[in-house]
Formats: C-alpha cells, structure tokens, sequence
C-alpha cells in the first residue's frame, strides 16, 4: 500500500483509553502516587481527551465499575462531549469484594453469585446511560487447590450467569468475555484462554464476542494466530493492549515485544479490521506504575499507531505470490521490509495534515498541562485502585 492509501487507513483506526490508566497504581507492595492524578470520572475524562486531541487516535474512555460511578451518567458524557471524547466500554468488577474470595460468579455460595449478577446487570443499567456499547466481564474466579471445587460445575455457574446478563443487553449492545489464563486463581481459572472464551461467546449467541488481552497468554503463545482464527469466525470483539515481559505486567503496549505488536497488526489490517464497520475495539489496558500517566498514553497511541502504519506498508500481493508459490524466505522478506521501513516521518505528515503537532509528547511537555493539573488538584482523594 502508497503512503497515501496507508495515511487515509490511519484515518480509520480509533483506540480507548482507560480511565485506570490515569489514576495512581503500583505493585502488590506500593501504590506509587504522583502529583495532578484526578480525583474523580470527570477528571479522568479530562486527561483522556488530553491524549484524544495530541495523537488524532482516542476516539473514547472505557470506565469501570464502581471505580467510575457517578450520580449523574448523562452530565459525565455531556462533559466528554465538551472535551471532544465519548463515553466507551463500561468494565464490571467482581474482583475487589470480600465475598468474592471463592470466586464471583462461579462461587459455590449462590448469594455470592446473585450478587456479582445484580452487579453486571447494574452494569447494563449504567450503558442504557451512557450509550456505551461494550460490556466488557474479566471473572478472577478460579481455585488454588485440587479439590477445592468442582471444576465442571463453576463452569455451569459461569454458563448461568453469562446467560442472564445476555438476555439483558441491548440489540445494540455486546458483551466481550476476557480470559486469562492464570492470576489470581493458581491451579485452575474459569476463563483460562481464548478457547473457553470461545465457546461460551458461541453458545451465547452473536452479541458475545472475546476479549484478547495481549498480556493474559503463557510464554510463547502465538497471539496473532489467535486473532487471525477469531477475525476469521467473526467472534473477535475486542483487544485489552498492554506488554508483558513476565506475567499481566499492563505495560505500555509494544514495550517488550513491538514485532509481535506488528505482527499482531498485519493480521488485523489483513482482515481490514480497522475500519470500525469491523466492530473490533481496540482497547489499551494499562497501568502506569512509575512513569507519568499521561505520557504513558501518548506513548502506547503512538506504539499501536507504528505498528498498524507498518502493516498497512506490507506489499499484500506481492506477499501472497511468495506464500503461493512456498516462497519461504521470499515471503519473510516482504514482511520483514515493512516492518523495518521507519514510519515515524509518515505518521508525521499524517499528522500535520490533520492540524495537529508532529510529535505528540513533546506538545504535551510544551502545553503546560501537567503543570497545570499539579497545582489544581490540590485535596481531595486521588483515584487510584479501587477508586
């Protein structure tokens, strides 16, 4: 694909943010504060449209539940609104309540379920609210020990649960089932892998789709073989993009690994699934623990940026003749070409012809705004987790 063809592709591509992203986290051992962290959804929201408008790629704030909640939804998307953001993804929480120590919805104890059910569906509720179409469900259930329960029966509990919020949603509406293959739960999970995900989104019925989180996969997993097969049985429904050297480390995205990132992208940009008319979401899921939160953004936008402007440089025909003809190295070639062709001047003219800076983070350091929040947000709580 010219240059030309691949800045109008660019033009398609829209990302969320999340509004974790810009409140105080850490490790297990400290959460790290830093001053100008909001205080509130509203705050939040602000920062997010920061990014929105420096990158030309946020098209939306995913919130969760009940670190977001307000009283008033329909003043929080008016003030996004303002700030030239949407209102995106609403993110359910089963994981943050002593009750929930057994497991949420596939806890033995059925008042236990009840509960994380009635918080899904208040979930549901705050989307009616708030136009969002996702429902995005992450379940920490699992066990730790053999025997602890009984692994075919959660998954019937599981199986309940998902139906009941199903039949609540929307025509409009989707749930996208995340999974993760281990953490917190040790010896088994409940939604393990993309193939558990799977097949209740398949039994469920076209308005469940899966959630790929590319930090939530065992060492060597092959991730874009798993976005290609979901691409290709249109249940793909979303990507939680982070980086990951060990675990669910909710690193900036492309940090450890950004040939994967491009690799992940091609197959993406193979299926044109950056048009919106893909219904995929492209999410980032991060948690910025020691560098400053809006920066971290900015960078993870302009990470995903790099890698999608590198699939769309891939010499498609020319790709599929080498593969056709069992072109081993040839086909690698072409791949590889794009990937190590600098697309940083490209995205640079993309975006001085669409009125913004050239480079993002440097007009972030010159606009002040940092600065600026640090001194305004003086008292109050900082949010943070569980906030």
């Amino acid at each position: 694909m010219d240059h030309a063809s691949a800045k109008r592709q660019l033009d398609l591509l829209s990302i969320e943010v999340p509004s974790w992203a810009y409140g105080n986290s850490g490790t297990r051992f400290k959460v790290f504060a830093q001053p100008g962290v909001p205080r509130d959804p509203f705050e939040k929201v602000s920062d997010a449209a920061v990014v929105a408008r420096l990158t030309g790629g946020v098209g939306s704030v995913a919130l969760h539940i009940p670190w977001d909640k307000v009283d008033d939804y329909g003043k929080l998307a008016a003030h996004a609104a303002d700030e030239g953001i949407a209102l995106g993804t609403i993110n359910s929480n089963t994981f943050q309540d002593d009750d929930y120590v057994l497991g949420s919805v596939c806890a033995p104890d059925p008042r236990v379920r009840r509960k994380a059910i009635d918080h899904l569906l208040e979930c549901v509720d705050i989307m009616d609210q708030t136009g969002s179409r996702d429902l995005k469900l992450w379940f920490a259930d699992g066990t730790n020990y053999p025997g602890q329960d009984d692994i075919r029966a959660r998954q019937d509990r599981l199986a309940e649960a998902l139906s009941i919020v199903y039949d609540r949603i929307g025509d409009h509406q989707r749930m996208v089932l995340e999974y993760k293959f281990f953490e917190p739960a040790f010896y088994t999970t409940d939604v393990p892998d993309w193939g558990v995900s799977y097949a209740h989104c398949l039994r469920l019925g076209p308005k469940a789709k899966v959630v790929v989180d590319t930090g939530h996969h065992a060492p060597g997993t092959n991730i874009e073989f798993i976005v290609a097969f979901l691409l290709r049985e249109g249940k793909l429904g979303a990507f939680d993009f982070n980086s990951r050297f060990y675990a669910d480390d909710d690193l900036i995205v492309g940090a450890s690994d950004p040939f994967q990132l491009f690799r992940i992208m091609h197959e993406v940009v193979k299926a044109d699934a950056i048009d919106p008319k893909a219904d995929v979401a492209f999410v980032l899921d991060q948690c910025h623990n020691i560098e400053p939160k809006i920066p971290g953004q900015i960078r993870s936008i302009l990470n995903v940026q790099e890698a999608v402007a590198k699939a769309l440089l891939v010499d498609q025909p020319a790709l599929a003749a080498a593969q056709a003809a069992g072109d081993v190295l040839g086909a690698n070639a072409i791949l590889m070409d794009a990937y190590d062709t600098d697309v940083r001047p490209l995205l640079q003219e993309w975006r001085v012809e669409r009125g913004l800076d050239p480079r993002p983070m440097d007009a972030y350091r010159a606009s002040g705004y940092a600065e600026r929040i640090a001194a305004e947000r003086i008292g109050g709580s900082q949010a943070g987790w569980g906030a």
